[in-house]
């Protein structure tokens, strides 16, 4: 049984771990070409907590990859 909740914590993180990726990527632009220097600067903000996000759903993923490869005692 926790096997398969961890397959479907998983499953659940990449999906929005590819999400918080595409956000990011948007963040990113946003702040590259933004009418004004306080638009840009509130889009960069926004890309920095992104990319903590993003960091920060990486590493849940790696700890559940390590925990599956691990056999169960």
């Amino acid at each position: 049984m926790v096997k398969m909740a961890e397959q479907n914590e998983h499953s659940a993180l990449k999906h929005v771990s590819a999400k918080a990726q595409d956000l990011l990527g948007d963040y990113q632009l946003f702040a590259a070409n933004g009418q004004d220097q306080a638009v840009r600067q509130m889009f960069q903000s926004m890309a920095e907590d992104m990319q903590r996000h993003v960091e920060q759903l990486q590493m849940r993923l790696d700890f559940l990859s390590n925990q599956s490869s691990q056999p169960k005692s």
